[in-house]
């Protein structure tokens, strides 16, 4: 025992001097213009808003563009390449799935190897060459079935005619992949947010991001439908050349902005905390906490967040475990495979606690990324006229919209400093009850829907006027609910991956969003094939047939909603386990 605790005794000692000289050394942080020359120059001061305005406006006319094409496609499926409903909603569903898949991908490439800034110029002309395609589709006649005869005959697509549209829409799919996952973090590292003025300079481009998205969907929802509807080249075309201008508007800013470099593969660091760990597997920790020695030197970023070592998944805690040889006379790990830092440690751990939490957006997030299906279908049954103006049936959800612009400015005015008072939180609620009142909205919008729709189909049927007996303001609550769904359900988990993910991993924790929509979106899809094949067994004529009128399309709602309820025991089960990040500002290096 003596023998040992002088060996302890001696390492601790070594490694506080390792630390020390460590320390005095200083650090330099890869923060560089990456301009065409060969020795990139150290950027002193970062540019604001300077440089955040020209992100901004290419984001908000790359979304006009990009949410454009989405808008009104199911339309587009029915009436020009005559699918039918199950194989329209199954490619835009997938479509969707795919284009919030790939940002998990961008992320990597840009945080590992071409940054931030390449990434969205390769990913915008990406998107342009996809809307190109689409339009082409539109444009020339070999590209698409021939219209419909007069006795409402239709020729179904060849594989021809679904190649090219396939090809089209995965060059889209790539290009917002890349896109997405940068566009934010980008923005705000034009910010210095260790300064006053430059947090005050990132919370505001949040607000005004926010505020053009609603303005985006806007338009969308209104101009961009009623071109399309008008002409179908048209308005493709028109996404097209705002693309263009998007691309223009960025390349235009490259003076102004300031650029990080890549860091390098950034899972390597995971890698290694498992490896390290899984070789010391079979240590023990000892009796009392202070006699075991972890290797935590300095950030090399003193002004980084340092996160301090915690008890949860305590096993990962033995790769920072420090063994006899593993770290040198200078203070140097011998080998990076055996010992890993209690930051690195911590990192994994955050990512691991991360999700389950991720994974309940699954089934609480189908009624958003479905809302350009199913609804639509509903409207096209309904009665759309406001006196002579027929409303575009995808314009609909413009209720919606309106919605989140309402209560964005009435929580952020009233609610939320009135919940700060009382739960003595500046954010007024934390990311996590955000998003299980978001899944409680995801409910009651699927419910809302089930029971419009059962009204509907039953006014239908003993209606002797034909397709539209109601009027579409029905669809108007369970709009409202869905923009409720989305402002706490959405921004909340947006919140949750941005403070909960580890700080080099910004842009991999931002693009968990959008695979967390894409697995939404695969759900959805096995959820519609699932439901079309059983409910059509021995004849039956589905739920989701072609025709509402004769489908059951409430009974798939309610189906969702009940899904969504056993989804909400596990949100509030998981919810209450989770502890969140604790950090400190790491000014000086840490001793053990």
């Amino acid at each position: 025992m003596e023998v040992e605790k002088k060996k302890r005794n001696h390492t601790r000692s070594l490694w506080s001097s390792c630390c020390s000289n460590w320390n005095s050394k200083k650090s330099s942080i890869d923060e560089i213009d990456l301009d065409n020359s060969s020795n990139p120059r150290v950027m002193k001061e970062r540019p604001g808003w300077k440089g955040a305005k020209y992100i901004l406006g290419n984001e908000t006319i790359e979304r006009i563009a990009t949410y454009g094409m989405q808008g009104n496609f199911l339309v587009y499926l029915l009436n020009v390449f005559h699918l039918s409903q199950v194989g329209a909603a199954n490619i835009i569903s997938l479509w969707i799935a795919v284009s919030n898949l790939i940002p998990m991908i961008g992320a990597i490439i840009s945080d590992a190897f071409l940054g931030k800034f390449r990434t969205i110029v390769l990913a915008s002309i990406g998107t342009l060459v996809g809307i190109v395609i689409i339009t082409l589709t539109a444009w020339l006649p070999q590209l698409h079935p021939p219209t419909c005869n007069h006795h409402q005959v239709c020729v179904a697509p060849t594989s021809f005619h679904l190649s090219i549209l396939i090809f089209g829409l995965s060059w889209l799919a790539i290009g917002t992949g890349g896109i997405r996952p940068c566009a934010i973090p980008f923005a705000i590292d034009q910010f210095d947010t260790n300064t006053l003025e430059g947090k005050k300079g990132a919370s505001r481009f949040y607000n005004w991001y926010y505020t053009t998205q609603t303005f985006v969907m806007l338009i969308n929802a209104t101009l961009i439908v009623y071109m399309q509807n008008k002409n179908w080249v048209v308005g493709f075309g028109t996404l097209g050349l705002l693309m263009l201008c998007a691309i223009i508007i960025f390349l235009v800013g490259k003076s102004a902005y300031f650029f990080i470099s890549a860091e390098g593969s950034i899972f390597s660091g995971i890698a290694k905390v498992i490896v390290a760990a899984y070789k010391k597997h079979q240590l023990q920790f000892p009796s009392k906490e202070g006699e075991c020695v972890y290797y935590d030197p300095p950030l090399e970023d003193v002004k980084a967040l340092k996160m301090p070592l915690t008890k949860e998944l305590r096993c990962l805690n033995k790769a920072a475990m420090i063994q006899d040889n593993e770290i040198n006379p200078e203070g140097r790990v011998t080998n990076t495979w055996n010992l890993c830092s209690i930051q690195q440690v911590e990192e994994l751990k955050c990512l691991i606690k991360i999700i389950p939490i991720w994974a309940s957006g699954f089934l609480g997030a189908i009624p958003i990324v479905q809302q350009g299906i199913f609804p639509i279908t509903q409207a096209l049954k309904m009665d759309r006229h406001i006196g002579s103006f027929e409303i575009p049936a995808p314009s609909c959800s413009i209720v919606t919209l309106i919605t989140i612009a309402i209560w964005l400015l009435f929580y952020d005015f009233f609610v939320q400093p009135a919940l700060a008072k009382v739960t003595k939180q500046v954010e007024g609620i934390k990311s996590l009850q955000k998003i299980v009142i978001g899944n409680i909205f995801s409910i009651l919008v699927m419910v809302s829907a089930g029971l419009v729709e059962w009204y509907r189909r039953n006014m239908a049927i003993s209606n002797t006027y034909g397709t539209k007996p109601i009027s579409a303001f029905w669809l108007a609550p369970q709009y409202i609910m869905l923009g409720f769904c989305e402002v706490f359900l959405l921004i909340g988990y947006i919140e949750f991956y941005n403070s909960e993910s580890p700080q080099k991993m910004k842009s991999i924790g931002n693009s968990l969003h959008y695979l967390m929509l894409a697995c939404s979106s695969y759900a959805g899809v096995l959820v519609i094939n699932i439901v079309n094949k059983v409910t059509q067994r021995n004849g039956g004529k589905g739920w989701l047939n072609n025709d509402i009128n004769v489908g059951r399309l409430d009974y798939y709602y309610f189906l969702i909603s009940g899904l969504g309820a056993i989804n909400l025991v596990y949100v509030i089960f998981c919810a209450k386990r989770y502890r969140y990040k604790v950090v400190v500002k790491a000014e000086v290096a840490d001793s053990i």
